[in-house]
Formats: C-alpha cells, sequence, structure tokens
C-alpha cells in the first residue's frame, strides 16, 4: 500500500480505536455526556479555525514541510492521549490531533488529488478503502490490547509508534509531490482571496454542504454508536465494540465493491438510490429491540452509505481543478456551521435522552436526498 494511503489508514485506525473505546474511556475517567460531546466539539472548533489556513498553504512550496510537521504533531498528540488521566489533558490531546490531522492526513489527500485531476471520485473511493481498513481494525486492534491483559492506553500508545515511522518515511522523502495545476506561487493573504472567492460558487457551496449534512450519518453517527449501544440498547462495552467491528467490516466492504461501481455507475445515481435506503433502514435500527436486529440494521447502514464521503468530496475537489489545498480550507470552514453538531447531540441526550437524541441524525440524508436531487435535474 502506498504510503499516502497508509497515512490514511492510520488515521482511521486511530479514529476506530477511539470510537470502540469510548465505554471505557468514559468510565475510566468518569465522563458525563456533555463532557464527551465537548470532546468532540471543541477539537473541532479549533481545527476549523486553524486549517484552512494550512489549507491555503498547503497549496505553494510549503506542502511537504507542512506533511511533515502534521506527522511528528500526529505522534505527540496520541501520546498525550495515551498518557491522559483527566478529561483536561485528553481535550488536549485531541485538540493538538485534529489540526496535526490535518496537515499530515488531508494534505496528503490533497496531494493525491492533484496527482491525477480526472479521476477524483475513483482515486477518493480507494483512498476511503485505506480509511475503512483502519476503522475496521481498530475496534479488533482494542480488543486483542484487552484481551492481551492492556488498556486502551495500550493502543494508543501503539498508534503512536506507527504514526513516528511514516512521518520518518515522509521526511526521507518517500512521499512524490504533485504541484498545483497552473496554480502560480501566492501568498497567504492572497490565497485567502482566493478562497473566499470560490465559497461564493453555487457549486462549490452545495458539495460543501452536501459533504457536512453526509457526515451526520458517518462520523458523527460511529462517534455515538458504542455509547448508544451501551446506555440505550442495554449491550456490555464489548457488544458495543462488537457492533462498531460489524459496522466497520460492512462499511470496509462496500468501500470495496464501490471502487469497480466507479468505474460503471454515475456517482450520483449510485448516491441518490443509497440515501433512499438509509432513510429506511436507520429508523428501523432505533425501534429494533434486539441485539442481533440491530447488528444486522446497523451492518446494511453500514453498506450503503458506502461511497458518500468518496462521492461528495470527489466533487468538492472537481469544482475547483487544481485547487486542492483550498478546497481543504473551504472544507474546513464549512465545517464551522457544523462543529457544534455533536455538542448538541451531547445536550439533547443529557436532557431527553441518548435514544431520543439519535433522531436528529435523520436529518443528514434528507439533506441530501434534497441536494442530490436538484443536482440530478440541473
Amino acid at each position: 500500500m502506498p504510503l499516502t494511503f497508509l497515512i490514511e489508514f492510520l488515521d482511521e485506525l486511530v479514529f476506530g480505536i477511539r470510537e470502540a473505546a469510548w465505554p471505557l474511556i468514559r468510565n475510566d475517567l468518569g465522563l458525563t455526556y456533555v463532557q464527551i460531546g465537548v470532546l468532540l466539539t471543541v477539537p473541532d472548533l479549533v481545527s476549523a479555525a486553524v486549517e484552512p489556513a494550512i489549507g491555503i498553504l498547503g497549496d505553494t512550496r510549503r506542502r511537504g514541510a507542512l506533511i511533515l510537521a502534521g506527522g511528528l504533531f500526529f505522534t505527540l498528540s496520541l501520546v498525550v492521549t495515551a498518557l491522559s488521566g483527566r478529561f483536561e489533558i485528553l481535550l488536549l490531546s485531541f485538540i493538538l490531533f485534529y489540526p496535526a490531522s490535518g496537515a499530515f492526513v488531508s494534505l496528503s489527500q490533497a496531494n493525491l488529488m492533484d496527482s491525477d485531476p480526472e479521476r477524483h471520485e475513483q482515486n477518493m473511493a480507494r483512498w476511503t478503502f485505506a480509511g475503512s481498513l483502519g476503522v475496521a481494525a481498530g475496534p479488533l486492534v482494542l480488543t486483542g490490547v484487552i484481551w492481551a491483559g492492556f488498556g486502551w492506553r495500550t493502543a494508543f500508545a501503539a498508534a503512536a509508534v506507527l504514526a513516528l515511522v511514516l512521518a520518518l518515511q515522509v521526511r526521507r522523502g518517500a512521499v512524490t509531490l504533485a504541484a498545483p495545476a497552473e496554480i502560480p506561487e501566492q501568498g497567504f493573504i492572497a490565497g485567502l482571496r482566493e478562497a473566499l472567492r470560490a465559497l461564493r460558487r453555487k457549486e462549490v457551496l452545495r458539495w460543501l454542504l452536501l459533504l457536512e449534512f453526509s457526515d451526520l450519518m458517518l462520523d458523527i453517527l460511529l462517534g455515538f454508536l458504542a455509547l448508544y449501544m451501551v446506555d440505550v440498547g442495554g449491550t456490555t462495552p464489548v457488544q458495543a465494540g462488537l457492533a462498531v467491528g460489524v459496522w466497520s467490516l460492512v462499511g470496509l466492504l462496500g468501500d470495496f465493491l464501490l471502487i469497480p461501481l466507479l468505474e460503471r455507475v454515475r456517482g450520483l445515481a449510485y448516491l441518490r438510490v443509497s440515501v433512499v435506503v438509509e432513510l429506511v433502514l436507520f429508523p428501523v435500527f432505533l425501534l429494533t429491540d434486539s441485539f442481533a436486529g440491530k447488528l444486522v440494521t446497523l451492518g446494511l447502514l453500514g453498506l450503503f452509505n458506502a461511497g458518500w464521503y468518496s462521492i461528495l468530496k470527489g466533487r468538492l475537489y472537481s469544482s475547483l481543478p487544481g485547487r486542492s489545498g483550498t478546497v481543504i480550507a473551504l472544507n474546513n470552514l464549512a465545517g464551522l456551521v457544523f462543529t457544534l453538531v455533536p455538542l448538541g447531540i451531547g445536550l439533547l441526550a443529557e436532557r431527553y435522552g441518548l435514544g431520543t437524541a439519535m433522531w436528529a441524525l435523520l436529518l443528514g440524508p434528507a439533506a441530501l436526498l434534497v441536494g442530490i436531487a436538484g443536482r440530478i435535474r440541473e
């Protein structure tokens, strides 16, 4: 697997470990739902303020240095996570991790997009598959570490070692940098002005918003999934980890099947069908009482939302050809609007219960259905 895809694999491996470990982290540090919402929100806010600058600078000759620096800070943040003993330290590690991932991982993705501008959706499908491998491996790694007699901290420490190895490979020149196509070297202020002008374009704004809404049924759902299975589904933390594993493994299968599918079928046509299926499946998942029933519907949810990120992000890159760093910047600016969503879910869960709060995630596929229908008509 090329180094670029290994970087994405590691990023999602850490994500998979964290999402499966939430019940263990919550019990170890004595976290409340609101604190968990803060942990999922505040780092996003900080990242959304920092990463636009990283993206704009990524369209300059500084791209390689930024990827390397991101890898080193990525490693440091994982070490701090493994050592955290209370809420404040864990929050600090997440605040460090998010922008580090932006430089290390997001700019690696931008570099991949610039390397072949004619195949954005197809390369995004391959990128997403590498990430899905990481997400699927995360709960398995955590389960193996616990089975071996260690805690969740050991899993993060092991990920830190792998991150350092990859960062050193970047330092040795293992990543070939693709210069943004036909974009002259420019300063930060000029790049910021170009990004703001692009943000006013209807096509760019459409894909930015749809990409953010899609996350309600992707990362945000996954962020609360283990807690939902324990607190609402009545499962054990081990069973919750199994549920996350089922979601991840079936999603991995879907991402793998998407690679040849996009060579034959229009991405938007597939996306429209999958959104309708998700609108039916998610209420079934929430209303099903049995653990087996939830696992089955959860697996189907993971299968049919495969490709959402790849197709929407590919469309966003294609709307700004040769400006992949700017796409990263705009994506983070748009994310400012949605960074409060996990905190909002946490507040709803604290007041009305997590089972009720999860219904708000249906806004994601509903928004996609409306937005995609408008694009197909055009």
